[in-house]
């Protein structure tokens, strides 16, 4: 866990801005607790940029912690509760002596409070209590997955509070995983907690669970001519966790047709020359996603490798082949269950008018609902924002930099 001052972490034209900012949470916390915070942390959002639903079945990602993020104003307590404020939410006290999983408390944000502070617990970390305000500018329902930024958030203040920091950003990322996935109760890989927590682009490889291969990726898009957007399509999440949760087992089941249990386990190949018998066996979705997941997996390499060589124009033609993939072959655009409502479709549709063959565009995280991630050349920016705020809403357009650390310990 890194310890950073705010002229590290945020640029000089927002600096001014994240000041007042956390200054205003310092005062809230005082307002709230009768006390001045001693320490403040954070936890970017993140984006991904390639690699879309291949995580879950070791497969690899390039994923960056992006410029939203989700601050906190803390204070240490002896009294073995963690009591956090989050602006806008009412407020979770977590008695820490007992972790164990509560079902009543599934897909809440104190079932995330319990499930790090387990975590922890079990990998044999420090845990205690203390008093936290956080407020957060990573957009709920985005992709930019405001969950995983909570979850790192709550993991960086026991390590920096209680664990002198020395818990790493992978194993904080790990910890995050088990408390969605076993505490909060919704499946998922573990790219988004990874992004948030090391932060900057990286690749990562999830062949050995126990120990992804983490790289950087050397280039600076600040000067590759293109601004990076997520455009909030406005959708309902509601009822759409079966529609993501599919996904994985689905792939898995043509890795368990050849007695393996994920498809990192087995290859295209294999898939290929068996094709008639998994399509009887698994069913022609389930298929396209494997397929979709191999050639996925490549493109990953190929992105970083275009970006390390400066072939921004490869790099874009590759975002596009993985949209079109993510299209007609993972199939999470939309819900079949309602085929009503196709934001992410339309919102790609208009995107590719305004880009006119320049940069590119494709969905963002997830899918089903909520947002497309675009590269867009900077002379089209304020078209493309128009244009996406027109259709979607004012403030829909969000035009994001590249942040270059994870889950921090501020210095203010």
């Amino acid at each position: 866990m890194k310890t950073l001052s705010m002229g590290e972490i945020y640029t000089a034209d927002e600096l001014d801005r994240q000041l007042n900012r956390y200054r205003a949470a310092a005062a809230e916390f005082e307002k709230l607790f009768g006390e001045k915070p001693s320490a403040f942390f954070c936890a970017p959002g993140r984006t991904e940029v390639g690699g879309n639903h291949t995580d879950h079945n070791l497969g690899c990602v390039l994923a960056a912690g992006v410029s939203l993020d989700i601050i906190a104003a803390v204070v240490p307590t002896d009294d073995g509760m963690i009591t956090v404020k989050s602006e806008g939410f009412p407020t979770d006290t977590v008695d820490i002596s007992d972790t164990a999983v509560r079902e009543n408390e599934k897909n809440t944000s104190a079932s995330l409070i319990r499930g790090m502070a387990d975590g922890f617990a079990k990998n044999g970390h420090k845990v205690g209590g203390f008093r936290a305000y956080s407020t957060s500018e990573v957009l709920q329902g985005s992709g930019l997955s405001s969950s995983a930024a909570y979850e790192v958030l709550i993991g960086t203040i026991l390590n920096g509070l209680y664990n002198g920091g020395s818990v790493s950003d992978v194993e904080v990322a790990k910890i995050a995983q088990y408390a969605e996935n076993v505490h909060f109760g919704k499946p998922s890989g573990l790219m988004d907690q990874m992004a948030s927590s090391v932060g900057g682009l990286i690749t990562i490889d999830f062949a050995d669970k126990d120990a992804p291969v983490i790289n950087s990726v050397d280039f600076d898009f600040a000067n590759s001519g293109h601004r990076l957007c997520i455009v909030d399509t406005k959708g309902s999440h509601a009822d759409l966790t079966p529609e993501y949760a599919a996904i994985p087992p689905e792939m898995k089941s043509v890795a368990q047709h050849f007695g393996k249990t994920v498809l990192r386990e087995i290859t295209k190949e294999q898939v290929m020359e068996n094709i008639a018998a998994l399509r009887k066996e698994c069913g022609d979705r389930a298929v396209l996603r494997a397929l979709h997941f191999f050639d996925e997996n490549e493109r990953v390499a190929k992105q970083s490798a275009a970006l390390e060589k400066g072939e921004f124009d490869s790099f874009l033609s590759l975002i596009t082949e993985s949209g079109d993939s993510s299209l007609a072959y993972l199939q999470n655009i939309f819900a079949a269950v309602n085929v009503r409502e196709q934001g992410l479709t339309v919102a790609l549709y208009l995107a590719k008018q305004v880009l006119a063959g320049e940069g590119a565009c494709r969905v963002h995280g997830g899918g089903f609902a909520g947002t497309i991630q675009a590269f867009v050349p900077e002379h089209k920016l304020e078209a493309f924002r128009t244009e996406m705020d027109r259709v979607f809403g004012d403030g829909a357009c969000h035009v994001l930099t590249i942040r270059n650390c994870g889950g921090t310990k501020v210095l203010f």
